[in-house]
Parts: C-alpha cells; sequence; structure tokens
C-alpha cells in the first residue's frame, strides 16, 4: 500500500484503532467465522469451531493491542501476530472445506476478505517498520 493511498484510507492519521480499516477489516471477518462456523456440527464446539473463532477474535485483538503500546517493536510486534492468526485461520478454513463443514463457494468468498486482510495488515506493518 503506497503512503497516498494508506493517508486516504486513513490508516496512518488513525489515533484510535477503531478507525483503522485495517481493524475494521478484521472485525468484519469475524462476523463472517462466528456465522459461517454456526453451522458446524455441535461436537465441534470445543474442537475446530471454538479453534476458528479464537483465531479469528485474535486478529483484530492484536491490532487493538498493538495500536494500544507505546514504543513502534511493539506495535509492530502485535501487528505481526495478527497476520499470524490470519494464517492460521486461514488453514482451519481449508481444513473445514477438506472435512466438509464448509463448501466451496463459502470458503472462496471467505478466503477473498481474509486476503484483503492481509493486505490491509501487510499495509500497516510496512508503515510501522517504516517508523525506525
Amino acid at each position: 500500500m503506497e503512503k497516498e493511498d494508506a493517508l486516504k484510507n486513513g490508516e496512518y492519521t488513525a489515533h484510535d484503532y477503531k478507525e483503522l480499516n485495517t481493524w475494521q477489516a478484521a472485525m468484519d471477518l469475524v462476523t463472517k467465522i462466528y456465522g459461517l462456523t454456526k453451522c458446524f456440527p455441535k461436537d465441534e464446539v470445543f474442537g475446530l469451531t471454538s479453534q476458528i473463532r479464537r483465531s479469528a477474535v485474535s486478529i483484530p485483538s492484536n491490532i487493538a493491542e498493538g495500536k494500544g503500546r507505546y514504543s513502534n517493536p511493539d506495535i509492530i510486534h502485535f501487528l505481526v501476530v495478527a497476520r499470524g492468526s490470519l494464517n492460521e485461520l486461514e488453514t482451519q478454513l481449508i481444513l473445514s472445506e477438506r472435512i466438509g463443514y464448509l463448501n466451496s463457494k463459502d470458503l472462496d468468498e471467505t478466503i477473498s476478505d481474509l486476503e484483503n486482510c492481509k493486505r490491509l495488515l501487510s499495509g500497516l506493518i510496512r508503515y510501522h517498520k517504516n517508523l525506525k
């Protein structure tokens, strides 16, 4: 993401994490994940369903925690953890489709949203790395 695009999207001027497009997209993804996992088998409530939901919730939570830190290295650390949670979530969604809990259409749509979050998060990480 170029600096001009980020400025236009509010990524650099946001003082409150809730103003970040990255955080908002992650929150939308969590909402979608909760809807998708409602249809998972009841015997997965404490298994894959719980793991997927925890991975999803971790993304905006780590963005918020990072933006609440005062040192740039701390901010970057939490943003990188959020990126790791995106990868974890992607793996769990692919597994869900393989074992028949998600159809390919839902998987493709959700992966598209997840990729958008990755793109936004990578731009935010790049920005903070350039502040050093």
